[in-house]
């Protein structure tokens, strides 16, 4: 039921679903129902499939919009309207929920806004316990070594998210301390996979002729599958002793960039050797490379049918061809090289997830290895020009 006050009308379609990794397995339930705030997102619908899937626990998904269900009304599943920066709504849509996933996205200002409302409201409508999706961007893009969830936070950095992420981890800190609701916080490092930006994003750019990799990708990726983050999510809600700390998670493997880019462009058929850049001494202009990378963007080019983003990608990619100089070399593509992009890759700290360890009996449950074949299986699926042996075939 997708309801604002009591608006009727689920639909219920057949779609490919992903499996639910093996740390959600049936026989484990608990009792209780968990509100994911933010559901229509990457990490908020995949959390709502692979509880609804599992059958772990209740699910009720709550989006901004009725239209944003979309992706998951395949599902028999009650749904809630409320925007995250409404208590009315959002204290209606937790009523009887008694665990709310905080997963919404957005700007520097949402992300700061939506933290009060949604504690008053999970206070007013009695949930026990919030777990809070905060990034491990707060300790900075190419954090010093030996970072921790110990480390002093720093919130006069250059790229305004981190800034807002940490913000918000204070806000919800300082709102807390009146033991009205239990509050985990969760700071992931590169959250990837089936649907991810860093997945059909990194595609969308190789077609498109805007990839880059600075300094071949060798720095270090603080990657976090999806389905690793969410059993994570999961351990939260269940340990007792998890209230009040705060965990970083991530991958158990050391990875490179290149090593997350790499399956994806040998999937499409390029080599990541021609897309390595070298970090400039000056930045692309941030109003241009936080348009490029904004939500809103995102969602207008998600919106657009995929053959229409085809045949736009490949008049861009022709149009591109059309600097080759008269002897048939190619000039050296100009790629707008963000600071966020240029400080992750390179990248020299691998941060730990330890303590998520000790504290929530936390261990990886998808092998990077396992994550990159579903993440290139998903581009297959999703209509990708994808390599049908891996050698450039198509």
């Amino acid at each position: 039921m997708l309801c604002q006050t009591e608006t009727d009308g689920h639909a219920v379609a057949r779609s490919r679903r992903i499996a639910p990794c093996r740390c959600f397995r049936r026989d484990q339930t608990m009792t209780g129902t968990v509100a994911v705030l933010g559901a229509n997102g990457f990490i908020g619908c995949r959390t709502v499939e692979l509880l609804q899937l599992s059958g772990w626990a209740n699910v009720r998904p709550i989006v901004r919009r009725p239209d944003a269900f979309a992706s998951l009304s395949r599902f028999a599943i009650d749904a809630m309207v409320a925007d995250a920066r409404d208590i009315q709504a959002l204290t209606a849509a937790f009523t009887g929920c008694q665990y709310v996933v905080h997963a919404v996205a957005g700007d520097a200002r949402t992300i700061v806004d939506a933290i009060e409302p949604v504690y008053r409201a999970a206070t007013a409508a009695g949930v026990l316990r919030l777990i809070y999706l905060s990034s491990a961007s707060v300790h900075g893009q190419s954090p010093p070594p030996g970072t921790d969830e110990t480390s002093a936070l720093h919130d006069d950095q250059t790229i305004e998210y981190n800034n807002a992420k940490i913000h918000a981890e204070r806000r919800l800190g300082q709102l807390s301390r009146d033991g009205a609701v239990q509050v985990v916080v969760l700071r992931p490092g590169i959250v990837f996979g089936p649907r991810s930006s860093w997945t059909g994003g990194f595609a969308d750019e190789l077609i498109d002729g805007s990839a880059y990799l600075v300094d071949g990708g060798r720095g270090i990726c603080n990657s976090a599958y999806v389905d690793n983050v969410i059993h994570a999510i999961k351990l939260a809600i269940e340990v007792p002793e998890a209230s009040g700390r705060t965990y970083l998670i991530g991958d158990r493997e050391e990875i490179s960039w290149a090593d997350l880019c790499r399956p994806i462009a040998e999937a499409l058929g390029f080599d990541l050797a021609a897309i390595s850049a070298s970090a400039p001494l000056s930045f692309a202009p941030r109003w241009k490379q936080g348009l490029k990378e904004s939500q809103g963007y995102r969602r207008l080019v998600r919106s657009l049918p995929r053959p229409v983003r085809s045949g736009l990608k490949a008049g861009y990619a022709e149009w591109r061809k059309a600097g080759r100089n008269a002897t048939g070399a190619t000039t050296a593509p100009t790629v707008m090289v963000s600071e966020e992009r240029a400080l992750l890759h390179q990248c020299q700290t691998k941060l730990p997830w330890r303590k998520a360890e000790r504290e929530l009996g936390y261990q990886p449950a998808v092998s990077f290895e396992e994550a990159c074949r579903r993440s290139v299986g998903w581009l297959t699926f999703a209509g990708y020009p994808t390599c049908r042996n891996g050698a450039g075939e198509r």
